[in-house]
């Protein structure tokens, strides 16, 4: 049982950054030149923050859902809508960086935050801890609306 406990934490975090492997070869092949020309607010982070961050969130969301998956009160639906959201999480690279479209890409991390609220507040009666792990997240993702939200305005 406790073997079984741990292949499916791999399986998670294996899953997770997978999806996140997507959006970051859509950034390394389309970011520049572009990215490197358009107008940027003050508080744009440098771009070397970006990979610590999201491989630190990346692992608090794998751990997060792991945690549910270990529960015995866990549903299906809280599985299907986990993956719906990573779908989603990783169309923003594509859209923004891949597609250039930088308001498709504000309406992308809103829905992206909708979903993070909706996995919390079903995480909540089953994990507090998993909670606590997609908080970053949320307040990453909320910080990523603002900016993405000045891009487009000076764009």
């Amino acid at each position: 049982m406790i073997k079984n406990k741990y292949i499916s934490l791999i399986g998670f975090i294996f899953i997770t950054f997978f999806a996140s492997a997507i959006g970051g070869f859509t950034t390394r092949i389309s970011k520049e030149p572009w990215y490197g020309t358009i107008n940027k607010p003050s508080f744009n982070p440098p771009d070397w923050v970006f990979a610590p961050v999201w491989t630190t969130l990346y692992i608090f969301m794998a751990f997060a859902i792991w945690l549910i998956w270990i529960n015995p009160k866990k549903t299906k639906k809280i599985f299907y809508i986990y993956f719906v959201h990573l779908f989603i999480n990783t169309t923003w690279s594509v859209i923004f960086f891949g597609l250039h479209q930088i308001f498709l890409a504000l309406l992308v991390i809103a829905l992206i935050i909708f979903f993070i609220i909706w996995l919390i507040r079903l995480y909540l009666p089953l994990n507090k801890l998993s909670v606590y792990l997609m908080t970053p997240y949320l307040g990453w993702c909320c910080y990523a609306f603002v900016l993405n939200l000045n891009l487009y305005l000076l764009n």
